[in-house]
């Protein structure tokens, strides 16, 4: 049975297809906006299966904006001690910031929450009504053709169809969004390297400051949370999608020789926590909107994660969507506005990504690598860190808060009809 929900009369509305973090927050700041929105979720429930995430100041600023800042802050773990090391534990920079303003000395303040906990969060912000997950989707309209915008899916057995005055794409760097509505856009390139993530069971050796520690081809990170458990990340050369038995035992014979914390780390980690993913980057867009659909957070521009923005720039994307469609009624000239705000540093961040991969990670040649770190021990403590600080600087633009929901969210109607269809 095919079920339609139609626009309704009085405020606009928006589907976002991604219930990530940057589809959550778009969801949240257009609310925040005046708009009634849908987040339509391919997963069969909501919720974040990653391990940490480190937020600069321009990505708190950005939730301090919907109001969700203090919840996040009050959850995270901040940062007062962090820098860059060798293999065999040897500092080559280091920022000690107890009893400093870590803000007044590199820019940026830094707090690492376990995506999970900042999942709910944005979830928590939302009617149960605006999240629906299970969803199939099977087709776009973009509205270029005059009618309205669309989106066609399968929810439960049942066919149904969302119409809406904008669609967001916020589906991650294999887009099905950019894919229907970027036919022409090429791939996502894998980007040489692999990473494996988790979070420790709580421990009296969690870690208590943040670092990153180089080899040759290979990085290790390590950042405290709240609860005495650790957030970790190591990343290597690899060939694309090649994978191993017991991951845990393959970490553990490329790096249990490393300094500490990092055999101990790995030695509070279950193998069921590891997560291992490829690191892709996404070939520049000519803009990130078609008609009245819009990308936002990786579908838009997915990096590679050594700048630490990925969902910072997500975060900033969804507030600087939201406070352009409150700006005019015309839907073309506000996501034009989006696309002139946001594309230009979107792409030079991804490309400065990219570098930062191929001067740290990436180096595999011993007199490369000797170089490289001469050059970083030699660098001022506060310059060293400046390349990734400084894109904490950035402050969102204020939304007027019209969280004036008179009517019902169109996935609620459409769950209603649903339901009694079942």
């Amino acid at each position: 049975m095919a079920s339609k929900s139609s626009k309704m009369d009085g405020s606009r509305s928006a589907v976002v297809v991604g219930g990530g973090i940057g589809g959550l927050t778009a969801a949240v700041a257009l609310r925040r906006v005046g708009w009634r929105v849908t987040v339509l979720e391919r997963a069969a429930r909501f919720g974040e299966i990653g391990a940490g995430i480190t937020l600069l100041s321009n990505g708190l600023r950005c939730l301090d904006e919907i109001g969700l800042g203090d919840a996040v802050r009050g959850r995270g773990q901040p940062l007062l001690t962090l820098g860059m090391r060798t293999a065999a534990g040897r500092w080559l920079s280091r920022i000690d910031a107890h009893g400093a303003d870590l803000e007044a000395m590199i820019g940026t303040t830094s707090v690492v929450v376990h995506r999970a906990e900042l999942h709910k969060v944005l979830r928590d912000a939302l009617p149960a009504s605006t999240l629906l997950a299970g969803v199939a989707t099977t087709g776009i309209r973009t509205g270029a053709d005059g009618g309205p915008a669309e989106v066609r899916f399968r929810h439960r057995d049942h066919d149904a169809v969302l119409q809406a005055d904008l669609i967001v794409g916020a589906d991650g760097v294999h887009s099905w969004v950019r894919a229907q509505c970027w036919p022409d856009a090429r791939a996502p390139v894998y980007s040489g390297s692999t990473t494996w993530r988790a979070v420790t069971t709580p421990s009296s050796a969690a870690v208590t400051e943040m670092s990153l520690s180089w080899g040759r081809g290979t990085e290790f990170g390590v950042m405290p949370l709240v609860d005495g458990r650790t957030y970790w990340y190591a990343a290597a050369n690899a060939d694309e999608a090649q994978r191993n038995p017991g991951e845990l035992d393959e970490l553990r014979r490329r790096f249990g020789t490393w300094h500490e914390p990092i055999p101990t780390v790995l030695a509070h980690t279950p193998p069921e926590a590891v997560l291992r993913h490829d690191i892709y980057w996404l070939p520049k867009l000519d803009r990130y909107y078609r008609d009245s659909v819009v990308l936002l957070g990786d579908a838009a521009h997915a990096m590679t994660p050594n700048l630490g923005q990925g969902g910072g720039q997500a975060l900033e994307d969804a507030i600087v969507l939201a406070a352009a469609v409150s700006s005019t009624r015309d839907v073309g000239t506000a996501l034009a506005r989006y696309d002139h705000q946001r594309r230009a540093r979107t792409q030079a961040m991804s490309r400065a990504a990219t570098r930062q991969l191929r001067f740290g990670q990436q180096l595999h040649a011993a007199g490369a690598v000797a170089i490289r770190n001469v050059a970083v021990a030699l660098t001022p403590d506060r310059v060293a860190l400046l390349a990734i600080a400084r894109y904490g600087k950035w402050r969102p633009p204020a939304l007027d808060n019209a969280d004036d929901q008179g009517q019902p969210e169109p996935g609620a109607v459409l769950a209603e009809r649903l339901h009694g269809a079942r």
